[in-house]
């Protein structure tokens, strides 16, 4: 039997996770959001300006199928897809409405055969790059370093009934706003300065792919031209 430990920051003690309370407008759709980082469950704890608590769960992995979208089988146009699947977009512009129903045709990953899902927690700076490209406004190059250097940190969602049958609550503890609220902030701050800062040493888009680019050329997951840019 394998186990690991997930831990959930909220402003209230969960001690059952519910399988039917779940939102469908979040990063993965409906389903738990946890991380394995114990800092970064304190700062989601506090992410409204409230005292909060982490919940800490076994997690019984026997069995349970995993996505994780940051193993480097799968790419950040992976992670957009599914996030447009998902999460309400501003979107006006008939460039960004195509290029939203084409992402998700070419890039999406069905994730129903899975029960959870590990991959980026699309807090504000990281949901705005993320918009940006779909707006044709910002380069897949400059998106992926965005995602990279960001630090914002990686969830596990669970997803399935069979998944929420194998987390146990172990126990919770307090987190104090006025420490981890700052840092909740700080951390989103460095996020975006680090990314102006490695867009100001870009000088050109040469040799770049823009959204519009993968419209016009109909390009799909295994493009050797998207491929190159990813594993710069």
């Amino acid at each position: 039997m394998c186990n690991i430990t997930l831990l959930h920051g909220s402003d209230q003690i969960v001690e059952k996770p519910d399988f039917s309370f779940k939102n469908d407008n979040n990063d993965y759709g409906r389903g738990f959001y946890c991380t394995e980082v114990d800092e970064m469950a304190r700062e989601w704890a506090c992410k409204n300006g409230k005292d909060g608590f982490v919940n800490r769960y076994t997690m019984d992995m026997d069995g349970l199928k995993t996505l994780n979208l940051s193993d480097g089988t799968h790419t950040v146009l992976n992670w957009i897809a599914i996030l447009l699947k998902h999460r309400t977009f501003s979107l006006s512009a008939p460039i960004a409405i195509d290029a939203r129903e084409y992402l998700i045709k070419r890039f999406s990953v069905d994730t129903a055969e899975y029960d959870l899902i590990t991959g980026y927690r699309a807090d504000d700076s990281y949901f705005r790059y993320a918009e940006s490209f779909v707006e044709n406004a910002l380069p897949l190059r400059c998106l992926n370093k965005a995602l990279r250097l960001g630090n914002l940190g990686l969830q596990t969602v669970l997803v399935s009934k069979k998944a929420f049958d194998q987390i146990h609550f172990a126990d919770a503890s307090p987190v104090d706003k006025s420490d981890y609220y700052l840092k909740f902030v700080a951390r989103d701050t460095k996020a975006r300065q680090t990314y102006k800062e490695e867009i100001a040493k870009s000088k050109t888009y040469r040799d770049d792919i823009f959204v519009l680019d993968i419209l016009r050329e109909e390009m799909k997951n295994d493009d050797p031209r998207i491929q190159r840019i990813l594993l710069e």
